[in-house]
């Protein structure tokens, strides 16, 4: 193939229908411009442009020349600046998807902190609860909060475990009894948390102890702050990671069903494609949101700042 820079002046040209207007957008002079063209018409054997006093227009050739050499110089461009970008801890375009609650709480801080540290990283932020497949190509590192994965065909980098916990508001047990164990749970009000249809199991432990709950017979939604606004009404129990619930319980808006009952953590993990190796723009952002969440502030966030008190 010819030297792309004799296609990219002959490109402009074709593009301004003049070598004056195209001189000046790529800043060399007509005549440098007129001899480059003519240089790449005799390379091809081929006219590409009939030149008039008024305007240059493309010649058959030219027309197909420009349709396909165009297609190859932009697929050029794209994979340079891809190249450049997984080459460049520092610079470049990252797409990062997270969880609507947990996003929410904590993008911004994040964000604000990651764009003074690396100014030159551009940044897309999408939301979404649920477990997205990494593997379409369409982020380049989703932030979850779940149960242990078991998917083993990507990578998955566990930052802490959240707490999590049962929770209803006090109106509801004017109307209902208060359940003493697991066993006394009404499935009528457990409302699951779910990223598809189906039940939820609570597995709850106390010592050598362990109960399972089924939730969701009535009501499941794959969002935490709707089911928080549902116990919130007294429309039943919910478990919950503590960032969400922490301040209703400041307010006593909330309470913690079963206090002397635990429940398995969640992981915060970052959730990756199967890369070989992190590229540095994903790694750059991974080692600093680790170092984030270690900071104090930042994992005042996960948390809500302590540990609740139930």
């Amino acid at each position: 193939m010819p030297d792309l820079k004799p296609i990219r002046v002959f490109l402009e040209v074709a593009a301004q229908r003049s070598f004056v207007s195209a001189a000046r957008s790529l800043r060399m002079t007509p005549a440098t411009v007129t001899r480059t063209v003519a240089q790449l018409e005799a390379d091809l054997g081929q006219q590409l442009l009939i030149r008039t006093t008024r305007q240059v227009a493309l010649t058959s050739h030219g027309a197909m020349v420009a349709a396909r050499y165009g297609a190859v110089v932009s697929d050029f461009d794209r994979v340079t600046e891809e190249l450049a970008r997984a080459t460049q801890p520092h610079r470049g375009r990252l797409r990062i998807n997270a969880p609507m609650s947990f996003g929410l709480r904590i993008m911004p801080r994040l964000i604000e902190s990651f764009r003074l540290a690396y100014p030159t990283i551009e940044l897309q932020v999408s939301f979404s609860d649920t477990l997205l497949d990494v593997m379409e190509g369409a982020h380049d590192l989703a932030i979850r909060i779940s149960e242990p994965p078991q998917d083993k065909s990507t990578i998955w980098r566990k930052l802490c475990g959240v707490p999590r916990f049962a929770v209803a508001a006090p109106r509801l047990f004017e109307r209902f009894q208060r359940p003493m164990t697991p066993d006394d749970l009404d499935p009528e009000l457990c409302l699951a948390y779910v990223h598809q249809d189906g039940p939820e199991t609570w597995r709850f432990r106390m010592g050598q102890t362990q109960r399972s709950v089924t939730a969701g017979r009535n009501i499941a939604s794959n969002n935490g702050d709707f089911l928080y606004a549902l116990v919130g009404a007294g429309s039943g129990i919910a478990v919950l990671p503590q960032f969400i619930v922490l301040p209703g319980l400041d307010r006593r808006e909330v309470e913690v069903v079963l206090p002397d009952w635990t429940l398995p953590q969640l992981w915060l993990s970052l959730h990756y494609p199967s890369y070989d190796a992190l590229p540095p723009l994903v790694a750059t952002f991974s080692d600093f949101f680790e170092a984030f969440l270690r900071d104090v502030d930042g994992m005042d966030f996960v948390t809500g700042g302590r540990q609740a008190v139930v």
